[in-house]
């Protein structure tokens, strides 16, 4: 059983009673010291509260790499530095995606034993996901402007501009979507998707899906 009060606490099952392996101690080291890693990792949060939010973005996410506060859920450390970024005032609308540059980075980079090494592997990553967000940007804005050629002559009440930004908002999109966002039925949704020419991404005759990709 898990619960949870500003950490990951275990509580033994009645499996533990009788001798019997649980998947907590198959998958967790009971020397794990969770509670005081954390304690070490706030540390760190609090003291870059002064410096620059690029920078304590930096030293948070080397910190959650190195101490590993959480054995079982690493994946959490870029997270928590993309909230520290929004919660600084750096990005204003959503979370950074530093995974998508952190992949461009070398691992031996990434998991360096130099200290600055990883500082500077994660601020590579950063600039690497913020010029592939631009990328991504300018190849939605370009796909926007496409399709609302299609609105030339269109009626006011046509169902076509509903579609066309529940396309660019979504990674993929089916005939029930935009049938139940535009209240139409799904063959005119199928007939909409046509018109806007999106790709087709499954290969399959039914249960199909379109996105720009």
């Amino acid at each position: 059983m898990v619960s949870w009060n500003g950490q990951q606490q275990f509580r033994p099952s009645a499996g533990d009673r009788n001798g019997r392996l649980t998947p907590h101690r198959f998958w967790c080291s009971p020397d794990w010291d969770e509670a005081d890693r954390l304690t070490q990792w706030k540390r760190v949060l609090a003291d870059v509260a002064d410096l620059p939010p690029t920078l304590g973005a930096a030293l948070i996410w080397e910190a959650w790499e190195s101490l590993e506060p959480m054995q079982r859920q690493h994946w959490l450390g870029s997270q928590f530095a993309s909230a520290y970024l929004r919660a600084r005032g750096k990005v204003a609308s959503h979370l950074f995606g530093f995974n998508v540059g952190l992949k461009a980075v070398p691992r031996e980079r990434r998991r360096s034993a130099n200290r600055q090494t990883r500082i500077l592997a994660f601020l590579d990553a950063m600039s690497a996901s913020a010029e592939s967000g631009m990328k991504e940007i300018s190849r939605l804005a370009q796909a926007r402007e496409q399709m609302t050629r299609r609105l030339h002559g269109r009626r006011s009440s046509s169902s076509l501009p509903s579609t066309i930004e529940l396309v660019l908002s979504r990674p993929i999109v089916s005939a029930p979507m935009i049938a139940r966002a535009a209240k139409i039925t799904q063959r005119g949704a199928l007939n909409l998707i046509g018109e806007l020419g999106v790709r087709e991404l499954t290969g399959r005759r039914r249960y199909r899906a379109w996105g720009i990709l």
